[in-house]
């Protein structure tokens, strides 16, 4: 009897476990709907609080597709390429800092991490006027490599990745050493294999932050329509006295749609990430 009631309460639990995380799912998944459902709605029901619309066109995407005013295939390109640039120079660069913080021993380790890890808690807002001197000082205005040079590298991903290397078992680097490896062997051969979870998602993470990146990009090429990424461009679907509302949200599918897409492909990774560095400190 008490076994039967601990098993009736257990399906309880995890019924209410699953009808919470449903309305969760639900929570933030409808914004995603909505932006795909107001996409596919005519001028005349873009305003209609309506799920389902009484005319479904395709006009919204072939307009802005068909806008020699808006090349948005360039902006994509634009967008793909400096968020692809980003992601592997912040993901090379962090994973040598981090792996040097995690393994080397070198005075003053403890104290430069946590002046390093002190600037987490700044807004990152304060860093955008001495940026702006500095790329502007250095020729970066209106230039690709200026909108991708101040996030070549991030506080968080050393912090991340140090806490991953950290949880890699010492014995195996140990046995990498006595083998004859040296220390750029041991980091590429065997720590950098053994940590990709770790490698992959902050790769996600950092290609999400400089694919939908708005202000940044704004202020340095805001000025050159071909330069321009796509957040930057479809931007200029909201105008002063008008609001091509359908439009906006087509353009806003254009530019979710391939961080689904790389979400889908890389969640694993994700997921074996957290559940391996989570908790350890």
């Amino acid at each position: 009897m008490q076994v039967a009631r601990r098993a009736g309460r257990g399906r309880l639990g995890s019924a209410l476990r699953y009808a919470v995380l449903v309305v969760f799912a639900l929570f933030f998944t409808l914004p995603l709907l909505w932006m795909l459902v107001t996409a596919l709605k005519p001028p005349a029901e873009w305003l209609l609080p309506n799920w389902v619309p009484q005319n479904p066109t395709l006009g919204n995407f072939t307009a802005i597709l068909n806008n020699p005013a808006l090349p948005v295939f360039r902006w994509f390109l634009n967008s793909a390429l400096l968020a692809a640039v980003a992601t592997a120079a912040t993901v090379a660069l962090d994973a040598m800092a981090a792996y040097a913080y995690a393994r080397l021993r070198f005075p003053g380790r403890n104290v430069l991490f946590g002046v390093l890890l002190s600037t987490l808690v700044m807004p990152g807002i304060i860093f955008l006027v001495p940026n702006y001197l500095t790329v502007a000082a250095l020729g970066g205005l209106n230039t690709y490599w200026g909108v991708v040079l101040p996030g070549l590298a991030g506080v968080f991903g050393v912090f991340f990745l140090r806490q991953f290397f950290q949880s890699l078992p010492r014995e195996i680097e140990e046995a990498a050493l006595i083998d004859g490896a040296g220390l750029w062997t041991t980091f590429f051969r065997v720590a950098l294999p053994l940590s990709g979870p770790a490698l992959s998602t902050l790769a996600i993470i950092t290609f999400l932050a400089s694919w939908n990146d708005f202000l940044w990009p704004l202020l340095i090429v805001g000025n050159d329509p071909l330069k321009q990424t796509l957040p930057v461009g479809l931007a200029r679907l909201q105008g002063a006295y008008t609001f091509q509302y359908g439009q906006l949200m087509a353009g806003a599918v254009f530019t979710a749609l391939p961080v689904l897409v790389l979400y889908l492909l890389l969640q694993r990774y994700i997921i074996q990430s957290v559940a391996a560095t989570g908790l350890k400190g």
